[in-house]
Parts: structure tokens; sequence; C-alpha cells
């Protein structure tokens, strides 16, 4: 379910499976292996649980930052984090 009413989208198990597996390996042939740290910047979209499960896919640490936060924000948790990578 989307922010806006009427906006929704449905997704099987296996495109879901599909997709996270695409991306799991976008992630790898970026560098990001087992025990690096991402963080991802995004909205409330299908985008965010498909990068959730690709870094939980191939063992790297996600930290999500809510999409509303400034960049000054972002930039500090990227910081904290240690990331190697942002997903935005």
């Amino acid at each position: 379910e989307g922010n806006e009413p009427g906006d929704s989208m449905k997704i099987t198990y296996c495109e879901l499976l599909h997709k996270v597996c695409q991306f799991a390996n976008v992630l790898r042939s970026q560098g990001v292996k087992k025990g690096d740290r991402v963080s991802i910047y995004l909205p409330m979209i299908l985008e965010l649980v498909i990068a959730m499960l690709a870094c939980a896919r191939i063992g790297a640490l996600h930290s999500v930052v809510f999409a509303g936060f400034s960049a000054d924000s972002l930039c500090e948790r990227i910081l904290d984090c240690g990331c190697s990578l942002l997903i935005t």
C-alpha cells in the first residue's frame, strides 16, 4: 500500500525473490560483501524492501534512513554507521 489512496501494488513471492536476487548481484558487483554496512535512503516503496532483503541475502548490514531527513542528518547517519554504500 502506498501513501496515496488507491496506490497499491501486488507482487508474488517468486517475483520478489527474483528482484531480491537481482539486486543482491548488483550489490556484489559494487563490491559489497558479508559484514559490510549499507545505508538505504528511500521512501516507503517496494524497492526499499528489496534493498533490505538483498543486503540480508549477502550478509551485509543495512541501516534504513527515513527519506524525509535532511542532507545533514543523512550525512551524520552515514558517518556514524561507517557504511560503504548508499542506496537512494
